[in-house]
């Protein structure tokens, strides 16, 4: 097998190792070459039964001995490629990132990375396979559209609480059918309740806004790069690997509160998108840069959340601030000159209601549902 038939290999391995397989394609071998060397590939084919092992299962399925494992691993762990981290049980576990989603492309621009001609060319080649990706959905529409929006929510929805312009707290209506059972765990709903739940915490940069500078399309709504959390065994990766930094709670908090003055939405994610588990960590998305956004979306996006905004038309002036800021175009202004929204778009931000001058809008708290929109045919 010569060099590039490994390379498709690995890439074969790769792209089945998250829940976004990606075709394996000469865009993809060209963006492996930067992060795998031709001497690791052999070590990524150890994982193609398995994508995470233990060391003494990784020393069979590689042939290698410990110290070559580890020597293997430290390398590819600083470039997104392997995850090493101890299991619940302090077992350690290597397991082989994919390429997007959560993987190299996310943890290569969560870190501060220079603007040279070597970063620029792996932003364009991401900028490239994201291109083909969505030619290729765009081309089988109707026949991956109705299977792909059938998948789990990938993150799921932190609301605000707070509307700024009047320093209210905005209002909260419990719905009254709401009746969840006894011994069901109830993600948490305030982000600050969520900060104060970990006592490992670490900030990098917003991958998506990230990348959007680098291939010279910056973000529209904020400035603030450094605002995407890790907690826990995430938090002590991203910071061992120099993908982000640990911070205090009070910190994060800080960079929260900027979040949503800026209008960005909390985006929280849970391991094997299971909302009993805890956290792993939280996005602070744009409309115009978040892969997980309506204006980017290549394939549906599904989101988990437990609110729904609704407007008082009494204190309503129809200012359109609502519809400016709304992240999946739920908002709109009636004939009337009063907002309105679309309740099978709505996703419980609360970012409307943060940014309203009159605090005219509330949130409906009821059961958790799922809100999924669907890319346009084009």
């Amino acid at each position: 097998m010569n060099i590039d038939e490994k390379y498709k290999k690995a890439g074969e391995i790769i792209s089945t190792a998250g829940g976004t397989p990606i075709p394996v394609n000469d865009t993809l071998i060209k963006i492996l070459k930067y992060f795998i060397m031709e001497d690791e590939l052999d070590f990524i084919t150890a994982f193609s039964d398995k994508k995470s092992q233990t060391m003494e299962q990784l020393k069979q399925s590689s042939g290698l001995s410990e110290e070559e494992i580890n020597n293997k691993v430290k390398n590819l762990s600083r470039r997104g490629v392997i995850f090493n981290q101890p299991n619940s049980k302090g077992l350690m576990v290597f397991r082989l990132l994919p390429l997007v989603n959560v993987g190299t492309f996310e943890y290569t621009f969560m870190g501060k990375i220079e603007k040279n001609e070597r970063n620029r060319e792996i932003s364009l080649l991401f900028d490239k396979l994201f291109a083909e990706l969505e030619q290729m959905v765009q081309t089988n529409y109707d026949a991956l559209i109705p299977h792909l929006s059938t998948l789990p929510p990938v993150d799921r929805t932190v609301p605000i609480f707070d509307n700024k312009p009047k320093n209210e707290k905005i209002k909260i209506v419990i719905d009254q059918e709401i009746s969840a059972a006894a011994d069901k765990i109830v993600p948490t709903k305030k982000v600050e309740e969520l900060i104060q739940k970990f006592d490992e915490i670490a900030v990098g940069h917003c991958f998506c806004r990230h990348h959007k500078d680098m291939s010279g399309t910056p973000c529209k709504q904020t400035n603030e790069r450094e605002n995407c959390f890790t907690f826990g065994k995430s938090a002590r990766f991203t910071s061992e690997q120099g993908f982000s930094r640990m911070i205090s709670k009070d910190e994060a908090l800080v960079i929260l509160k900027k979040a949503e003055d800026a209008g960005l939405v909390h985006k929280a994610y849970h391991p094997n998108f299971d909302t009993s588990k805890d956290e792993t960590s939280i996005c602070n998305c744009c409309r115009c840069c978040c892969a997980n956004g309506v204006d980017n979306m290549i394939i549906p996006i599904a989101n988990a959340t437990n609110f729904l905004s609704v407007v008082n038309t009494d204190l309503c002036i129809g200012c359109g601030n609502c519809v400016k800021h709304c992240h999946t175009y739920a908002a709109y202004l009636t004939d009337d000159k009063k907002a309105g929204r679309k309740a099978e778009l709505c996703i419980g931000c609360g970012v409307c209601a943060h940014l309203c001058p009159q605090n005219a809008i509330s949130m409906i708290e009821g059961k958790e549902r799922i809100v999924r929109i669907k890319p346009k045919k084009k």
